[in-house]
């Protein structure tokens, strides 16, 4: 390990204890949740849950596999979902609690713990609001219902005639009432529980929603605010080591000698050597970084030469896969006669854009805590993909899936960024030498340079105009990045659409809103410098050539909002729109430019939004600030650099990501659908700002930017 890449050793970090994880667990003799509390043991719920023992079994999809009702009359739900931030956990409880009628505080969650809930798919690809809010919902209707007809048989009564509120079944006429808790604990409540969850089942319509569509604070905001939560690196066991592990010299590095002497030698270390991977525990997280630098002093790596950020786009476009007969053949879409367009242009446009790899920079840094018991393994870990993380632990070490349980506490971060295990499989292999549990905390160095990154993209964009300015013809070729939003969502009769794939030289993977952002950059501002070829105005002439609805309404918000029509010339004003995921959205930014050093300095942002219903407008403002203030940094300073399969900038001091001081007045335009089903939104709103600003600076500069992140000349 180089000196740039070393930690700082100087300081012994802080011991500290917590309680031990997770705050609930099952008991499968009482067949209850229970939450671990300071004064002993609460009773969460008490319907039997054979569901959850074998998440294989049938009962996956029934209504016990989703919700539990406690005899405190608490409701536990449970599903697949991580929190990494973005509001899940109050998401899904407000679902929860609108079916159920029941106050948002009556119910609890237990969030991605393998070993009890339900496989919800992960936690990506802004799915949570269309596909398990829905899930929820219908499993929340259905225990409701269940619980009416129970109230119905033990009374004698009609259906029609009971009531609901808060959790209590009321006979208006004879005041009879039955709580929810009652009627789930009694008679063949578990049997019906156990029935699947009917697909067609009534749920709440938008203009009833009590819960739902309503502003409420994140569940356990104050226990973050005050410090108090437990993220996945603070997770402790009794007798617990921690990990670290030496990295190899460069990308593509592999392990040609290392001598395990020096370590083996230093009080308390276990040390493991399994091929390239070489590990230590120690007492201590500082013992266990000493034992692993005195392994990189004896390491022999074998290399090979490597591409740099300098030349990335010369190695995009060479190692582009063009080929029909590869495996990886580009994604190609094309409609009209492309060549005959061609011929007819009155005029032709070409431009060439560039998006840099830029890093996830989560607050927290992969983690795990492993435990082996019995052949058994638990981990906990911070990740988005539980069930497949799951699945990697039981492959790398030949294990049933139910012999090994994954447990994510809400997390400090994700992004799209992790997705993968790999603290979790590296933990596993150190904890299962040790025999005792060990904890694995990537520094931020080991983030920056093993994590995956966004992959960078080389786009290349061609247009035809008629002789009245109308486009005619469009070329769009993706290299490398994804096809994420690669469909224009312009009216244009001739076009072919492509995604090449391209032999990376660095590791990448998801990113929020995957390759959108570096399509949507490429098209919105090939559009802007169409409409200037058309002698047209930028709104105009993307209103001219839009059909959807939506996408013109979010468009012409933003447009109404900032003043479009009433700027000044040179003002230094851009606009950019566009769609992915169901949602749609538009930015108007204003900027200023300090060619002496400054370079792009933002002066305001405006952008209008709309996903559908919204169903908590508080979180869904928080959603869409976050993603403007997050894109911000790919847009104006984030890129990674790299030389010779090793990360240059692996530090926050080399690496810039937005600070206070960066962030510019945000006016957010929230348009409500209620007549639409309710899309996801922690990702659509990245895409427009950057194209946007790049588009404001040609306004200010006459200079057009092809790039990102977005640099100014000196003057």
């Amino acid at each position: 390990m180089s000196p740039d890449l070393e930690p700082d050793l100087s300081v012994e970090p802080e011991r500290y204890e917590l309680a031990e994880p997770p705050r609930y667990r099952f008991d499968l003799d009482r067949r209850e949740f229970l939450a671990v509390t300071g004064a002993g043991l609460l009773i969460l719920a008490t319907q039997e849950a054979e569901a959850f023992q074998d998440p294989s079994s049938p009962d996956r999809n029934s209504v016990a596999a989703r919700l539990h009702i406690g005899r405190n009359g608490q409701i536990t739900l449970l599903t697949g979902k991580v929190e990494v931030g973005q509001g899940s956990r109050t998401q899904l409880g407000q679902a929860a609690a609108e079916e159920l009628k029941v106050p948002l505080d009556r119910i609890s969650l237990v969030m991605a713990d393998t070993a009890l809930v339900p496989d919800d798919g992960g936690t990506a690809g802004s799915r949570t609001t269309p596909s398990t809010v829905p899930a929820v919902r219908k499993a929340a209707a259905a225990a409701r219902e269940i619980l009416l007809e129970l109230a119905c048989q033990q009374w004698g009564l009609q259906r029609q005639s009971l009531q609901v509120t808060e959790g209590v079944v009321t006979h208006p006429v004879t005041r009879q009432t039955l709580s929810y808790a009652e009627l789930a604990n009694a008679g063949d409540a578990a049997t019906r529980f156990r029935t699947a969850v009917p697909q067609d089942i009534q749920l709440t319509p938008v203009n009833r929603w009590a819960v739902l569509g309503q502003p409420v604070p994140k569940a356990n905001g104050g226990d973050i605010v005050r410090g108090a939560h437990h993220y996945p690196s603070d997770v402790r066991r009794p007798g617990m080591l921690f990990g670290s592990v030496l990295r190899p010299s460069a990308y593509g590095a592999t392990l040609a000698q290392v001598d395990l002497a020096p370590a083996r030698q230093m009080p308390g270390v276990v040390v493991v050597h399994d091929g390239n991977f070489v590990g230590c525990a120690a007492p201590t997280s500082l013992n266990a970084r000493q034992a692993v630098l005195a392994l990189a002093e004896t390491a022999v790596w074998r290399t090979k030469p490597q591409p740099s950020s300098r030349e990335l786009f010369t190695h995009l476009k060479r190692n582009a896969v063009t080929g029909e007969s590869s495996s990886r053949q580009p994604r190609v879409h094309q409609r009209g006669d492309l060549d005959s367009a061609w011929n007819a242009a009155h005029r032709t446009i070409q431009a060439t854009y560039q998006v840099a790899y830029i890093q996830h920079a989560p607050l927290e840094p992969r983690a795990a805590v492993a435990e082996w018991e019995d052949g058994r393994l638990t981990v906990w870990t911070g990740t988005q993909q539980p069930q497949r993380v799951q699945s990697d632990l039981a492959q790398s070490f030949h294990l049933a899936p139910d012999r090994v349980r994954v447990i994510v506490p809400d997390t400090g971060g994700g992004f799209g960024g992790k997705h993968t295990g790999e603290a979790a499989v590296e933990a596993a292999r150190l904890a299962k030498a040790a025999g005792v549990p060990v904890c694995l905390q990537w520094t931020r160095e080991e983030e920056f340079t093993w994590a995956y990154f966004r992959p960078a993209a080389l786009i290349e964009a061609k247009g035809g105009l008629d002789p009245d300015g109308r486009l005619l013809a469009w070329e769009f070729t993706n290299i490398n990045s994804g096809a994420s939003a690669l469909a224009s969502p312009y009216n244009i009769p001739h076009t072919r659409e492509q995604f090449q794939y391209c032999d990376s030289p660095l590791r990448e993977g998801s990113y929020r809103v995957l390759a959108a952002t570096a399509n949507n950059f490429a098209r919105e501002s090939f559009m802007d410098e169409l409409a200037s070829a058309a002698g047209s105005d930028p709104l105009e002439f993307r209103l001219a050539h839009l059909r959807n609805d939506r996408l013109r309404s979010v468009l012409q918000a933003v447009a109404e909002r900032c003043g479009w029509k009433h700027r000044k010339r040179n003002q230094g004003m851009g606009l950019a729109c566009g769609t992915e995921k169901g949602s749609y959205v538009a930015a108007c930014v204003k900027v200023g430019i300090d060619r002496d050093g400054g370079g792009v300095q933002v002066k305001k942002i405006w952008q209008a939004f709309e996903c559908g219903a919204i169903q908590n407008p508080d979180n869904l403002t928080a959603q869409v600030e976050g993603c403007i203030i997050m894109t911000l940094g790919g847009a104006l300073s984030e890129e990674i650099h790299f030389e010779n399969g090793r990360i240059l900038n692996p530090r926050f001091s080399q690496y810039k990501v937005p600070r206070f001081k960066d962030v510019p007045p945000v006016e957010t335009i929230l348009i409500n659908r209620p007549d639409l089903p309710s899309a996801g939104a922690g990702e659509t709103p990245m895409i427009a700002v950057p194209p946007a600003i790049s588009n404001a600076v040609f306004s200010a500069t006459g200079l057009r930017i092809r790039s990102l992140p977005i640099r100014i000349p000196a003057a």
